[in-house]
């Protein structure tokens, strides 16, 4: 039978399968064969949700025997052990990062890196910019002047409040009939935005603590939701932070669709656009053609560095 995993605690899988025009859940274990073998020896979880599968049916059990290739992921560092990875999600239609200016805080360059890892993957991506009722009109300007950045180099930008239905029907629309992943800190609103596009599903959400100002963690494990329109959406627990993996520094400016398009005009070939003479995308970024935001981003990744402890 074959199946998608739609929930993943990291020992047990509920696997969708499709009967006629209903999807039933099964809880399933992993073969012996995956624990002796390994998927790959790097990642924490050798199934993500997302993944097709092959489900055989075992004594009364269902374990799953087979995992079919995937066409896309999302990936970062895992947090716990440095050297390994973990999978966020696979075959995504539509990847979201969900963020907000205060309450907590997301910096551009958890955007910024959310961006490069779907772009490695040729994942389609947007930024939802949450509780615009909060935001002073500064705070409103500054967003609105982030949103036709991102808006430049191709990607979606939108400016909601999640519990207000006013703003939900523009995301429906863009969700219906996709997978879409929904990622970002706790506490931004991810189970609230998810209530509101599918109130059936009725979601823990969580308050923002008083103390600190950052959101406690509400979903534990990542779960694709129905949606009643059509298509899927992945809940996923908050994201401290973004860890690059798999990325070779010669081919990091090639997911900067503003650097992308400058690569030839470089004085020298394998120009990794650092201090370089002859630079084009350096000379961008001193006309302005690049902003010197998602510059600084790029430098980071390319020399190791990790995000500012904004968000702890």
């Amino acid at each position: 039978m074959k199946g998608i995993v739609i929930r993943s605690t990291g020992s047990w899988y509920t696997v969708g399968i499709l009967k006629g025009e209903r999807v039933e859940r099964v809880e399933c274990r992993i073969a012996g064969l995956f624990r002796i073998k390994g998927l790959n020896v790097k990642n924490t979880n050798p199934f993500a949700v997302g993944d097709e599968v092959e489900v055989e049916e075992d004594k009364g059990d269902y374990v799953i025997t087979k995992l079919h290739e995937r066409r896309n992921y999302i990936i970062r560092r895992s947090t716990k052990l440095s050297k390994q990875t973990h999978i966020i999600a696979a075959n995504i239609d539509h990847a979201y990062v969900m963020a907000t200016l205060i309450e907590p805080r997301t910096s551009t360059g958890f955007i910024d890196r959310f961006f490069v890892t779907a772009e490695a993957y040729a994942i389609p991506a947007s930024v939802i910019f949450n509780k615009k009722d909060l935001l002073e009109l500064d705070e409103l300007d500054y967003v609105e002047q982030l949103m036709q950045l991102y808006r430049n180099l191709g990607y979606g930008a939108y400016l909601i409040c999640a519990s207000d239905e006013g703003d939900v029907p523009q995301l429906q629309e863009l969700m219906q009939g996709k997978i879409n992943l929904i990622a970002g800190h706790s506490g931004v609103g991810k189970s609230t935005l998810i209530n509101a596009l599918e109130p059936s599903l009725n979601l823990k959400t969580g308050e923002i603590s008083r103390v600190h100002s950052k959101g406690m963690h509400t979903t534990t494990f990542a779960e694709m939701h129905e949606l009643g329109g059509g298509g899927w959406i992945i809940d996923t627990p908050g994201i401290k932070e973004l860890g690059i993996v798999d990325m070779e520094k010669e081919e990091l400016s090639h997911y900067f669709p503003e650097m992308r398009d400058l690569l030839g005009a470089c004085k020298y070939n394998g120009c990794l656009h650092d201090r370089e003479p002859g630079c084009a995308v350096i000379a961008g970024v001193e006309t302005g053609k690049i902003a010197l935001t998602r510059y600084e981003c790029y430098l980071q990744i390319l020399n190791g560095e990790e995000l500012e402890k904004e968000y702890d």
